[in-house]
């Protein structure tokens, strides 16, 4: 169960929400985990109400499964979800990066080239959170750059589902998870819309082939698990 910092927030249900959001987006669970209400309460030293409200808007996203009180898991997803959800993202995220070309600054560029760097060093030391933490700033990077909030919006509601599911293929993809990273720089560096649109949906496509494998074999991590 990962670690969350105890809370002092009056909107407890709106940061325990937006504290679970970003756990499934980096990765921090995998397909299949279970999440139970009162062990997250005492993570985040709040009773279970808030935890509650804010594990029913995640089963709303459809991030979580919600079986009974006692049985809520990180939702898997199915080949045809996965391409479903793949077939949007090639639009959306070539789209922040086709933007993002377009203005992008050398400090855009310096902050995407630390986040390579540190994310090889995570491919090296085989740190998965790390490098499935890293993973998802680099593609937020993109919109944040192109100053396009809505997609960010739009993408986060995405990546509720599909966050567990790199973290569980990332280790296992090695290099495809960051090769195709580099030209996407390299195109923001020439202004070139085209190309970085091209190159972020290289990463989508073949970065995410482990992804789609392990989904079509049934080997998403603990998804079987009881």
């Amino acid at each position: 169960m990962p670690e969350f910092a105890t809370l002092e927030y009056e909107n407890l249900n709106s940061v325990v929400y937006a504290a679970l959001c970003d756990a499934l987006m980096q990765g921090r669970f995998q397909p299949g985990d279970r999440l139970k209400i009162r062990d997250l309460a005492e993570q985040f030293g709040t009773s279970v109400t808030p935890i509650r409200d804010a594990i029913l808007r995640l089963a709303n996203d459809e991030a979580i499964t919600f079986r009974s009180p006692r049985d809520i898991r990180v939702s898997g997803l199915s080949e045809s979800r996965y391409r479903e959800i793949r077939a949007i993202r090639v639009r959306l995220e070539g789209l922040a990066a086709e933007t993002a070309a377009q203005v992008a600054t050398s400090a855009d560029i310096h902050a995407l080239e630390q986040i390579l760097r540190e994310n090889e060093a995570a491919i090296a030391a085989g740190d998965r959170l790390r490098g499935t933490q890293l993973n998802q700033a680099f593609h937020f990077m993109l919109p944040q750059i192109a100053g396009l909030s809505v997609l960010t919006t739009i993408l986060r509601r995405l990546w509720l589902q599909m966050g567990p599911h790199i973290s569980d293929a990332y280790l296992a993809g090695g290099r495809a998870m960051i090769d195709h990273h580099y030209p996407v720089v390299e195109a923001l560096k020439r202004h070139d819309s085209a190309a970085a649109s091209m190159a972020i949906v290289d990463d989508i496509l073949l970065g995410g082939k482990p992804i789609l494998d392990r989904i079509e074999h049934g080997g998403e991590g603990k998804s079987r698990r009881a």
